[in-house]
């Protein structure tokens, strides 16, 4: 056990934001936090293990591996290294640790200090009215669990949730296992970040699913990178920038904040990114205001309307459009009569030079990729916006061909691939059927509840109890007060998982603590090693294989957990081979390949060095919508707007954090060390609310039903943001967002859109 001492909020020191990013300093920053992790020996052989063919796939983010012979032998980025350094870590969570701390001294813990406390290390049950956690063996915990599921009324009532961290096998025994148990109530992380993405998608182009590989990013002439920090979220996509800066291409960066990563890049493993300045990133960037990207693509495809009817011919691809597109007249009808300029530039804050030369940059690219991540979803009108991006490529043919196309950006290592097995709680009917008639049962046909529902049906006593796999449902969700209250109306909650967490601490009348293996564990079962295997955000699927020795001999590998708890539930119905699933994860494979479309002959595929690529119908030009072409969309412009003395602000993570987990109290790229209770704030606003940086405030969030929330003592920091908004760091904001606000369509939470107001705490205090 590792006791670590709170963080101190009170030291914090500003610095001007960097205007690079990655070089050396991120080597010595991933070296230091891995060494103390663990030691030299096995941290050596956790980093040479990494995003290796025959390794283990980092469990941070979904970038792609270039292929086998053309990765480096540290094909890794710095926040992998520690996000795989602080699964390998040597510190321990045992019985002990929870006779020493009751559930209620953890929930006052900070994110930080509970995962700095190691590798959960065996079985752990809360019983009711008890207040501390308690050892206990793993039949009786599959048991307890067992139980409740069987004691419940109505399978409905149960909940299954997953993070991106679990790999494709217990992935899809676990959808196979609730739908048999009767239910589709699989909610996912997904939900909270690229819904919206999967929404327009599959409307407009028939999957929701981006289409572009690596080598369509290095050959692609322009490269939009929109709403989403590299740097920090996924590092190792600015190599990939950088390959196609250096093929020629271009890039434009459009977010609120002048992200360093995508000003300059410092590449630590070529001289020029140690010894040299590195690669200019952006060649133009785009200060936009939060929600303004929607204004922006209509004004881009407005600019194309007008460009083709200056030179008719010349600019649109009217064969592909008239050939493999639906929607195009009222498309343009709607955009040329509503379009106004004065509103672009309002809900932009760009001025019309800008926007302009960004289209004469796209008049001069043969091809153009645009990538996106929550900056575009997690706004009410997060749909209609992607729906836009969409309609910018469809009018110059820029999908389904070379370097071209979408790119939404996953922020977790294997949640697109959890989504292809069935992760998901409206997958369509002819997966269903295939699940049914491959073992002999009848799957339900009723919508499940996805992530926001499911918090809705617990607090209102549908759901009764919550199973978590991986992640940490309390601080990745929404209206944090309502979700914990949620959470504790149940009658059990059970969280498979590694490592400590709040949601942990916020626990039904019963609760349990099921520690299982990590990504890099060595997976042995009575038909010996196994290996698992992940979908990356490009479609690739290839094989994980953990090379350490597991953290304690009592850990299970979630297919065991699964196969173990569904052999209680369901006994011999339906016709399920649990045990030997267990036992042989090629058995798992092989009816993967009977269910899941493109994942014929499995085994033999992902055996090859690098696995293999998904076909994705829309590279073929074939789109799954109901008329079989692309759809040109109609969308309302919206403008976010808040009322005078509010600020827009945009939740974030800080570079030393992955999700939910903190690494540091540092935010190194943007100049912020020593706390993360700052809220950063453009200095004019500040002169104009009348507020020193430095100074101490709440947030406080208001809503269209008149409802307030708070989250107390924020530090203010003078920051470059767009004026009129300011950014803080989640998930210390997610008590802002309220459980309804959400996007239109995708339901997913609006936490790139929170409308505040700044109180001086003092004033609060004395009130």
């Amino acid at each position: 056990m590792r006791d670590f001492d709170e963080p101190d909020e009170g030291e914090l020191s500003v610095s001007a934001p960097k205007t690079w990013a990655t070089g050396a300093p991120a080597v010595v920053h991933a070296l230091k936090y891995a060494l103390g992790q663990t030691s030299p020996k096995r941290t050596a052989l956790t980093l040479l293990n990494i995003n290796q063919a025959k390794g283990f796939d980092c469990p941070g983010c979904a970038w792609p591996e270039p292929a086998p012979g053309q990765r480096h032998r540290n094909e890794y980025c710095e926040n992998g290294a520690k996000h795989i350094s602080d699964e390998a870590t040597s510190h321990r969570v045992t019985a002990e640790f929870f006779r020493q701390h009751s559930v209620d001294e953890l929930s006052r813990r900070s994110d930080y200090w509970l995962n700095q406390q190691g590798r959960l290390t065996e079985p752990m049950v809360l019983r009711e009215g008890a207040t501390h956690y308690e050892p206990i063996g793993w039949d009786e915990a599959l048991d307890l669990l067992a139980g409740e599921l069987r004691a419940l009324d109505h399978p409905d009532e149960a909940l299954f949730y997953t993070s991106g961290r679990l790999a494709n096998e217990p992935a899809f025994l676990l959808q196979l296992f609730a739908r048999a148990f009767g239910t589709n109530n699989l909610p996912d992380c997904s939900n909270m970040c690229h819904e919206s993405s999967g929404s327009a998608l599959g409307e407009s182009l028939g999957i929701g699913k981006g289409s572009v590989s690596l080598d369509d990013l290095y050959d692609s002439d322009l490269v939009f990178v929109v709403g989403q920090n590299p740097g920090t979220n996924h590092p190792r996509m600015l190599s990939a920038l950088e390959e196609t800066k250096r093929r020629g291409g271009q890039v434009v960066a459009v977010n609120p904040l002048p992200e360093a990563g995508l000003l300059r890049f410092k590449h630590p493993q070529k001289a020029r990114g140690v010894i040299g300045r590195g690669t200019d990133i952006a060649d133009q960037f785009l200060q936009i205001r939060p929600g303004g990207d929607l204004a922006l693509f209509q004004a881009l495809n407005l600019l194309l309307l007008e460009a083709e009817d200056k030179e008719p011919g010349t600019v649109l691809d009217r064969e592909f459009i008239e050939a493999h597109t639906t929607g195009y007249d009222a498309f343009a009808e709607q955009l040329r009569a509503t379009t106004s300029w004065d509103a672009v530039l309002q809900a932009t804050g760009l001025s019309r030079d800008e926007i302009e030369q960004v289209h004469e940059r796209v008049l001069n690219s043969r091809s153009v990729i645009v990538c996106w991540a929550m900056g575009l979803t997690q706004h009410k009108h997060g749909v209609p916006t992607i729906r836009e991006v969409v309609n910018f490529l469809l009018l110059r043919g820029n999908i389904g061909r070379p370097g071209a196309g979408v790119c939404p950006v996953r922020g977790h290592s294997n949640v697109q691939g959890d989504r292809t097995m069935g992760i998901w709680e409206r997958m369509p009917q002819a997966f269903m059927d295939r699940l049914g008639k491959e073992f002999r049962f009848t799957a339900p046909t009723k919508h499940g509840l996805d992530s926001v529902d499911s918090i809705r049906a617990m607090r209102d006593g549908r759901a009764k109890l919550f199973v978590g796999v991986a992640g940490n449902f309390v601080r990745a969700t929404p209206d944090s007060d309502a979700t914990e209250r949620a959470l504790r109306n149940c009658r059990l909650t059970a969280h498979i998982s590694t490592k400590l967490n709040r949601s942990h601490a916020v626990c039904g009348r019963t609760a349990l603590i099921l520690p299982t293996l990590g990504r890099s564990d060595r997976d042995v079962q009575a038909g010996g090693e196994q290996f698992m295997t992940v979908e990356d955000s490009m479609s690739e699927v290839h094989a994980t294989r953990g090379r350490l020795a597991p953290a304690s001999e009592h850990l299970l590998s979630e297919v065991s957990i699964i196969t173990r708890l569904a052999r209680r539930v369901l006994g011999s119905r339906p016709g399920i081979p649990w045990a030997d699933f267990e036992a042989d994860y090629d058995l798992i494979r092989d009816r993967i390949a009977q269910v899941v479309e493109g994942f014929a002959d499995f085994n033999e595929r992902v055996r090859q060095p690098g696995g293999f690529r998904l076909p994705n119908p829309v590279n073929e030009r074939v789109f799954r919508t109901p008329s079989g072409k692309a759809v040109f969309t109609v969308n309302d412009f919206t403008m976010l707007e808040a009322p005078e003395g509010h600020l827009v602000l945009q939740t974030l993570r800080s570079h030393d954090q992955w999700n939910t987990v903190p690494y540091a109290m540092d935010d190194r790229y943007r100049g912020i060390k020593g706390g993360r209770r700052v809220v950063l704030v453009n200095p004019a606003d500040l002169a104009d609310l009348g507020l020193t940086e430095g100074g101490l405030v709440d947030l406080v969030s208001i809503w269209s039903d008149g409802s307030e929330r708070r989250a107390e003592s924020f530090r203010l920091v003078g920051y470059p943001t767009p004026p009129g908004s300011a950014a803080a760091y989640y998930p210390e904001t997610n008590v802002l967002v309220p459980l309804d606000s959400v996007a239109d369509i995708s339901n997913t939470p609006t936490s790139k859109a929170v409308i505040v107001r700044l109180e001086r705490a003092r004033e609060r205090a004395t009130a």
